[in-house]
């Protein structure tokens, strides 16, 4: 798949078949859409083209937007539809001088000079334009003036899409792994900076890789325990030595030892390299309790030792 961040150096794509959305959590109901894009293209020998934004246009559109949270970055999300076999992903950079372009505009400068669509795929609550003035019947309007054809979404996969977006986020944020894994058809999976901290997990038994996470749109589940799947990574990718290991994660405040700050802690099991400074990737396989106090170190360490046991019968 190529990737292109610079809509005025896009190449001459053949028949584009293209399709416009944030794509967020490329779960299972785009991937619909997406074997939709790809047997038109098949079918006309042409390109999947992808359009998507940077940064979520809800950012630069909606008024005190606080807290947005995205299921995927924008890397996982490039990594995720290269999987799936696209032929060229355009990212679009939203700003206001783009959303606020007529709608005519946008067709006519963006959507025609720019991809030379055979054919668009789009959906019947699309919105585009100044004041989202434009929609898929204006598209509709436009498509013999321009020579693309047009193909619309159904609506019931669409409110499928925004449902299922909706509840993911709301599953992971109320630690419901296996409901997230489901709607997702893979498992969820963030990445952190390992960062030095109090070394407690060291003192235990338990040493743990603290994550610091980069991406403050990125979506976290809840506060509790999980089985985790872990994968060592460096600034370029994989680690050489990369591969995935089983282990277990805290997520929370460490009300045991009195903390007062939300910190994620991963043990690896069998592992002993010092990855300071390195991103460890988390595939978090599933929920196994909530956080508590414990009335001492010697009963949160009994109860760890279980946890490693209830990790290692699940992973």
């Amino acid at each position: 798949m190529q990737v292109h961040r610079d809509i005025e150096k896009l190449p001459a794509f053949n028949k584009a078949v293209v399709t416009i959305g944030t794509f967020d959590g490329v779960h299972e109901g785009h991937r619909q859409v997406i074997d939709h894009l790809k047997e038109e293209a098949r079918a006309i020998g042409g390109n999947t083209v992808i359009v998507t934004f940077h940064p979520h246009p809800r950012k630069v559109v909606a008024s005190a937007i606080l807290g947005i949270r995205l299921i995927n970055t924008l890397d996982e999300k490039i990594e995720l539809l290269e999987d799936l076999g696209i032929d060229h992903l355009v990212v679009v950079p939203f700003t206001e001088v783009f959303a606020n372009q007529p709608a005519v505009e946008y067709i006519r400068n963006f959507l025609v000079d720019k991809f030379h669509p055979h054919t668009i795929i789009i959906g019947y609550d699309h919105r585009f334009g100044r004041d989202r003035q434009g929609d898929y019947l204006m598209l509709e309007k436009y498509a013999e003036e321009y020579g693309y054809q047009l193909r619309e979404i159904p609506k019931h996969l669409l409110d499928n899409i925004s449902i299922s977006s909706t509840n993911i986020r709301e599953a992971l944020l109320h630690s419901d792994i296996n409901t997230a894994a489901k709607l997702l058809g893979y498992e969820f999976f963030f990445e952190g900076e390992v960062i030095h901290g109090d070394k407690l997990g060291r003192k235990l038994g338990y040493p743990t890789a603290n994550l610091k996470i980069n991406n403050e749109e990125k979506i976290i589940p809840g506060n509790g325990i999980y089985a985790v799947y872990a994968e060592v990574k460096d600034a370029e990718g994989h680690d050489k030595s990369s591969r995935k290991m089983k282990g277990m994660m805290s997520i929370g405040f460490r009300p045991t030892v009195d903390g007062t700050k939300r910190v994620i802690e991963v043990n690896i099991f069998d592992f002993a390299r010092e990855i300071y400074g390195k991103n460890l990737r988390v595939y978090v396989k599933k929920f196994l309790r909530d956080e508590v106090k414990f009335a001492s170190l010697e009963a949160l360490v009994k109860q760890i030792d279980q946890d490693k046991i209830d990790s290692l019968a699940t992973l």
